[in-house]
Parts: C-alpha cells; structure tokens; sequence
C-alpha cells in the first residue's frame, strides 16, 4: 500500500508540475539599477494552485486504489517471510481513508563567494488509514518533490575572509 500511495502521489504531481513551469513563474527577482538583487518574492497564487492541484488529485489516485483493490501473494498470508510472493494473487477490497496535504519549503544555499542557490520543494503528506476485515492499519507517505532551483549572482567582494572558528565566511566590503 505504501508503494502503491508514493505512486499515486508520484502521477499527481507529476499531472501538476507542468513541462514549461519555469522559476519565473514561481518566484520574482527584484534587482536595483545595478542589477544587485535586492528581493526575492514568491509567486503566491501560483504555488498554492499548485500545492491545492497536487493535493486534489492525489486524493482522486487513492481513491481510484480502493476500486481496483490489492493483489497479494498467496504466500504472503502465511505469515512465513520466505513464502511471501509466491502463490497466487488474492484481490484484497479496501478502504483507505486518506487525507492528502502539501506546502512548500524553499532552502537558501551558499555555492561561492557571491553565489546562493535558491531550492524549492513541493512537500506531500499523504496519511491512510487502511480499514481491513480484520484490522485497521494506519500509514503516512511523506515525498518532497524538487520544483525549481536557480543560483543568484551576486556582487563580488573585495575582501573574504573564511573563519574556520565559526565555520561561516566573513566579507568585508567597502
């Protein structure tokens, strides 16, 4: 079932996140008249459509789970590791209450002296509750799904100075 929900999860996003979405289109870069970047701004409206799509249909994909059912191994009902996949398929009706939730996380990165790479990830939780004739087995899929990266280029510094004390850079500038 885990398998089957990072599928379904998989095709819902992969439906969302469009060929031409570039990262344009979901954050601006504010320069000034130097060309410094002086802002980044997220795209709002975009990534919450997207975030809300993701999450609609990865619902629709579980749900669609339930009608076909689960084939299982005969051997897996055993209860013995070693006969696990062997024997016949069994088609196993059930039904999973699922709720499907995404949001973004965005991650700042330093590559360089005056470089920051930019990620930002897509993060769906799908929690099931699988209810079985014979008990209730509860899990929870969790997939980040890298959505766009850029590197910003900044100005270079006069002066750099890397202080292993703090393990962090220290720029001097003018």
């Amino acid at each position: 079932m885990r398998a089957s929900t990072t599928v379904a999860v998989n095709d819902a996003v992969y439906y969302t996140l469009s060929d031409e979405m570039r990262y344009d289109d979901l954050v601006s870069v504010t320069r000034n008249e130097n060309g410094e970047i002086i802002a980044v701004s997220a795209n709002a409206l975009k990534i919450n459509q997207i975030a809300r799509d993701t999450a609609s249909i990865s619902q629709a994909n579980l749900k669609n789970l339930s009608l076909n059912g689960i084939p299982v191994p005969l051997g897996a009902l055993s209860g013995f590791e070693a006969l696990a996949g062997v024997g016949p398929t069994v088609n196993f009706k059930i039904i999973p209450v699922s709720s499907v939730t995404c949001d973004f996380s965005s991650e700042f990165k330093s590559v360089g002296i005056n470089q920051i790479k930019h990620s930002i990830y897509l993060n769906v939780v799908a929690d099931i509750s699988i209810v079985m004739p014979s008990r209730t087995q509860n899990l929870e899929v969790s997939t980040d799904i890298l959505v766009g990266e850029f590197i910003l280029v900044g100005s270079i510094p006069e002066v750099y100075l890397q202080n292993d004390v703090f393990d962090s850079p220290i720029k001097i500038e003018k």
